[in-house]
């Protein structure tokens, strides 16, 4: 899964209408490569059908290559349709992705992704504690994350605990690494670097220069 944001940042209400023609021409682009895309946030601006930001969820072979041409500062050309005097004529907006885990649910681990090793409880217990090998030691491969369990009396209960708990890590990890995320794109709405755009278009049709 991929999340790309298409924003106005602090632009005026032209540069709101830029991002909702923008996420027009996104999604025909993204049916033309047969990429799933659903809108997962969005932030209306001030004027009809405007848009601060539109933030796409897009999943697919060919999702990687779509969001890599969306990304960046891109630029709009037209006379403004909320101030007919007014004498500018380019207005900006980017566009920025991450990829991320699916924000839903718990991690759920298999047997599988983890390597469980008997140890020796290190608790009180006196000579039954030193004869046996109850506790277990499990890691998660992928990630390095381990525990040890000792706290109940066979292997394969501190094995079920070892292995909920690592979940437990697991899901806490992703969901800071989604704060993160969520926090980066939201300081994207207080910068674009103008000029040097990565596209350009032109008119209310939103036809690439």
């Amino acid at each position: 899964m991929i999340l790309l944001l298409l924003s106005a940042a602090q632009g005026p209400s032209e540069c709101c209408l830029a991002v909702s023609l923008a996420s027009k021409r996104l999604l025909q682009e993204a049916n033309a490569s047969k990429v799933e895309i659903s809108i997962v946030e969005e932030e209306a601006g001030r004027e009809s059908n405007s848009f601060k930001s539109i933030l796409f969820k897009l999943e697919g072979k060919e999702a990687s290559e779509l969001v890599k041409r969306w990304n960046g500062t891109m630029q709009w050309i037209c006379q403004s349709p909320f101030r007919p005097k007014h004498k500018r004529k380019n207005w900006f907006f980017t566009g920025t992705y991450t990829s991320s885990e699916d924000e839903c649910g718990d991690a759920v681990v298999s047997d599988k992704e983890l390597k469980f090793e008997a140890c020796r409880s290190s608790g009180p217990g006196g000579q039954h504690a030193n004869k046996t090998s109850s506790a277990i030691r499990a890691t998660h491969i992928a990630t390095g994350i381990s525990v040890k369990v000792e706290s109940e009396r066979s292997q394969h209960a501190n094995k079920h605990l070892a292995k909920a708990l690592i979940e437990r890590k697991i899901t806490a990890q992703l969901e800071s690494k989604q704060e993160s995320e969520k926090s980066e794109r939201r300081l994207q709405h207080h910068s674009i670097e103008r000029g040097n755009a990565v596209r350009v278009f032109n008119g209310f049709d939103f036809i690439e220069k």
